[in-house]
C-alpha cells in the first residue's frame, strides 16, 4: 500500500507502507543505531516520536520477546529504507511487518531516508504525519496543523504504571541462558516516568531489589519503604511540565542516594534549580561520543532524548559537570556536591550496546554502601 510522510514545513516523501494502516502525528526524528530496533519499538522514551531509521536494511534479524524493552509500543511511527521481510536469526520469532501490524504501528518504507535526515538536521525536528490509509493530503495538513507537538506537554501519563511492582528479573546471557546477578543487597525505588526494562535488569544485576513505582509517587510514600536508593527512569519528552516529579525529587534529596537517566538526569537538573532547552533534533542512536571529565575518557554511548539541561543554569548551584558531548559539547552528567546525587542524559544500559558507561550501576551501588 501506498503510504506518505508530511513533515509540517510541506515536505512530503511518498514511499510503501507496512505494519498497520492509517495515520498518526508525531514528531520526525532519526536514530543513528545499526542494530537494536527492536528496543528502539519498545523504548517508552519515544513516545508521541516518528522515529527514522538510517541504517538503510532493517528488520533482517527479526523479533524476540526476550529483547523489549516495555510491554507496549509508544511511538508515532516508523521509518525505514528497506523493510526486510524474510528475517535470518536462530531468535527470531515475528517479523518486522507483523509486530508493528501487531501492535498498530504504522511504517514507512522505500523512501530516500538519507534525503529526510539532511531535511531534519537542517531544518530541525518537526511535527509531522505518517499516512497509510488513502488520506489526501489537505485533509492531513489540516490534522497536522491541529496537532500541538512535544514541548509543554506532560507525555509521562501516557507511559508511566498505574500501580507499583517488584522487579526481580536480572540480565541474562542470550548465548548460555546464564543470569548476571549478585546477592540482593539493596532496597531501590525506581519512579517509572518510562523505564526500559534493561536498566531494572541491570539494577537487579547488581544485587538490588527493585520496586517500581507510578511517576506521581509522592516522596514521602518511597521514603516510607526505606529504601537504600531512588532511581529516575528515562521517559518522553518535555521534562519542565512533570513539575510534581521535580517537587518529588527536590523532597528526596538528601534523604536517600539519587541515581538518574535522561529524563531522569533532566528532572534532577531542574530541581537542582537548573534550565532546560530543546536540541535542535536531538540525539538518537548508538554511536554518540562522551567525554567523562574525571578521568578524559571518552565513552561511546547510546542516547536518545530531545531535550538537556543548560550546564550555564547549573553553575552557581550545588553541583559539578562530569560529562560532555564531543559532537556538541552539551551536557551529559553531572553530580550534586554535598548531596549523595548523580545523573547521566545518556543510556548506561544499552542494549545491544554500547557499555562503555555500565559501571556507573556500580557507582550507584557504591554510593547506597558509603550512604
Amino acid at each position: 500500500m501506498e503510504a506518505i510522510l508530511l513533515l509540517e514545513d510541506g515536505a512530503i516523501f511518498r514511499g510503501k507502507g507496512f505494519g498497520a494502516k492509517g495515520k498518526k502525528c508525531g514528531e520526525v526524528v532519526f536514530n543513528t543505531s545499526m542494530s537494536g530496533y527492536q528496543e528502539i519499538l519498545t523504548d517508552p522514551s519515544y513516545n508521541e516520536q516518528i522515529v527514522t531509521m538510517t541504517y538503510p536494511l532493517i528488520g533482517n534479524y527479526g523479533i524476540n520477546a526476550l529483547d523489549v524493552e516495555s510491554n507496549n509500543l509508544y511511538l508515532s511511527g516508523f521509518i525505514v529504507k528497506e523493510n526486510c521481510d524474510y528475517p535470518s536469526s536462530w531468535r527470531n520469532e515475528i517479523t518486522l511487518s507483523n509486530y508493528l501490524k501487531k501492535n498498530n504501528i504504522i511504517a514507512l518504507e522505500d523512501i530516500d531516508t538519507r534525503k529526510l535526515v539532511k531535511h531534519i538536521r537542517t531544518a530541525g525536528a518537526m511535527k509531522g504525519i505518517i499516512c497509510s490509509d488513502g488520506t489526501g493530503i489537505e485533509e492531513l495538513k489540516k490534522e497536522l496543523a491541529a496537532y500541538p507537538g512535544l514541548i509543554g506537554r506532560d507525555l509521562v501519563q501516557n507511559v508511566t504504571t498505574d500501580k507499583s511492582y517488584q522487579w526481580d528479573k536480572p540480565v541474562v546471557n542470550v548465548l548460555t541462558g546464564d543470569s548476571e546477578t549478585a546477592a540482593p543487597k539493596y532496597n531501590v525505588a525506581a519512579i517509572d516516568f518510562g523505564i526500559k526494562q534493561n536498566i531494572l535488569r541491570m539494577l537487579v544485576s547488581c544485587g538490588c531489589n527493585v520496586t517500581v513505582y507510578p511517576a506521581g509517587t509522592s516522596a514521602e510514600d518511597i521514603l516510607a519503604k526505606k529504601p537504600d536508593g531512588v532511581f529516575l527512569s528515562n521517559g518522553p519528552g518535555d521534562p519542565e511540565p512533570v513539575d510534581y516529579a521535580i517537587e518529588t525529587i527536590k523532597k528526596l534529596l538528601g534523604k536517600v542516594p539519587i541515581f538518574g537517566i535522561c529524563l531522569g538526569h533532566q528532572l534532577l537538573g531542574l530541581a537542582m534549580g537548573g534550565k532546560s532547552f530543546k536540541l535542535k533534533f536531538g540525539h538518537h542512536g548508538a554511536n554518540h561520543p562522551v567525554k567523562h571529565l574525571c578521568t578524559d575518557k571518552i565513552e561511546i554511548t547510546s542516547q536518545n532524548h530531545g531535550f538537556c539541561i543548560d550546564p550555564d543554569s547549573l553553575k552557581d548551584k550545588d553541583v559539578r559537570v562530569t560529562h560532555i558531548n564531543l559532537n556538541d559539547n552539551t551536557l551529559e552528567g553531572f553530580a550534586c556536591n554535598n548531596t549523595p546525587a548523580f545523573a547521566v542524559q545518556y543510556h548506561p544500559e544499552a542494549s545491544p550496546g554500547p557499555h562503555d558507561s555500565a559501571y556507573l550501576f556500580e557507582k550507584f551501588t557504591s554510593m547506597m554502601d558509603a550512604f
